[in-house]
């Protein structure tokens, strides 16, 4: 078997275009679905899409660690986000191919699976764009959390920090206190909370202020309380605050991943699978965070193929814990896809038995909402002096 070509097909959400790569062979109907979708950075992703394939056409579509080190070092140049996540994309279109071509889904090709089930966690109001709720109306967003776990989740991620700098100021930290407390009387104990910092913060002590008003509700994680990329920050913070801390979704490299472990700095990594090399590097990213004793949390606010492989990889990795999913950011999530993969029961996916990743574009559904410039909500991302913060 060889591969024949790689396509792309670009597909507007609206807040980001999903970028769905297709990789094809020379047997008849066999070919592979990944995805490379990277904020606001279509075209230069497509773009490396097409450079990498220079690569791989022509290969083996069954030896994917071959195919992986051919496009990174051969590449020369370290490959970045742009590059890394078209590499990821291409990478899970082969998992795709194999496991419809041996018959068996690609949880099999991991090992096996080690749940039966797939706990998932979504956004307020599953990050509808024409449904934002604005955090300082203390009611509205109670409602609008309320409304969420209704439609059957048991976990919801809220972003309840507001832009910040290197200081806290105390009117906005006693806001997100009210918030915090106003969120957790409303929904009960038995709902898990997370909130997303979105490394707003540009100090460790401007995040442990908005963190010691959240703690007492007992969230299940604080993601990315400071920028990406601080490990040694991030472990201080974790020895200053009674919270547990994620990050991850910037985090691209081993090597990144490694520093985290070492300095145990976070109690989660969440990895994003279309950027840090695919289901390889995720496997990867999983060991060195269970040789740390950390969970892994894969983070994917994309469309249906990087939904479809995230719940492959949780089906397999020990110590996977929650997934993260964005069915509602398009009203038409489901209709490009030609299988269901996401129904919720008592807020967790089910295990598909499909071969390969079990899902199947229906490229002409798909054609109907073609590339479109995203809308950038970080335009917006500007303290009162004028000064642009960290979206």
């Amino acid at each position: 078997m060889k591969i024949t070509a790689i396509e792309t097909l670009v597909v507007n959400a609206i807040h980001r275009n999903w970028i769905f790569v297709k990789v094809l062979t020379d047997q008849d109907g066999l070919h592979g679905w990944g995805e490379a979708t990277l904020e606001w950075k279509t075209k230069a992703v497509s773009g490396a899409v097409d450079d990498l394939s220079g690569f791989v056409i022509g290969e083996d579509p069954h030896r994917i660690e071959h195919i992986v080190q051919k496009m990174r070092r051969f590449s020369f140049w370290p490959l970045g986000s742009i590059g890394l996540t078209a590499l990821s994309g291409i990478e899970q279109a082969l998992w795709d191919i194999k496991g419809k071509a041996l018959g068996v889904p690609v949880w099999q090709l991991l090992g096996g699976r080690v749940r039966d089930r797939v706990r998932v966690y979504t956004h307020l109001l599953q990050g509808r764009q024409d449904r934002l709720v604005d955090h300082r109306d203390i009611s509205a967003f109670c409602d609008a959390v309320q409304e969420t776990v209704e439609l059957g989740y048991s976990a919801v991620k809220l972003g309840l920090v507001p832009y910040s700098g290197y200081d806290a100021p105390l009117p906005a930290v006693r806001h997100v206190e009210k918030l915090s407390n106003a969120i957790r009387e409303r929904v009960g104990t038995t709902v898990d909370i997370m909130t997303d910092f979105h490394g707003r913060p540009d100090s460790v002590h401007a995040a442990k202020a908005f963190i010691d008003v959240i703690a007492p509700i007992r969230p299940m994680f604080v993601e990315e309380p400071i920028q990406p990329g601080d490990a040694e920050g991030l472990a201080q913070l974790s020895r200053m605050v009674d919270c547990p801390l994620a990050t991850g979704e910037r985090l691209l490299t081993t090597q990144e991943y490694a520093e985290l472990a070492r300095l145990r700095a976070v109690t989660y990594v969440q990895p994003d699978l279309a950027h840090c090399g695919g289901i390889s590097g995720g496997r990867r990213i999983a060991a060195i965070a269970e040789a740390a004793s950390m969970g892994i949390m894969p983070h994917n606010p994309m469309g249906p193929i990087a939904g479809a492989v995230s719940l492959q990889f949780a089906a397999a990795t020990p110590n996977f814990v929650i997934q993260e999913e964005a069915v509602g950011l398009a009203p038409w999530f489901g209709d490009i896809c030609q299988n269901d993969l996401f129904g919720l029961t008592d807020g967790c996916w089910s295990i598909p038995e499909a071969p390969g990743l079990g899902i199947e574009i229906d490229e002409r559904a798909a054609s109907r909402h073609p590339y479109a410039p995203e809308i950038i909500p970080a335009l917006d991302a500007i303290l009162p002096d004028g000064r642009i913060a960290n979206w």
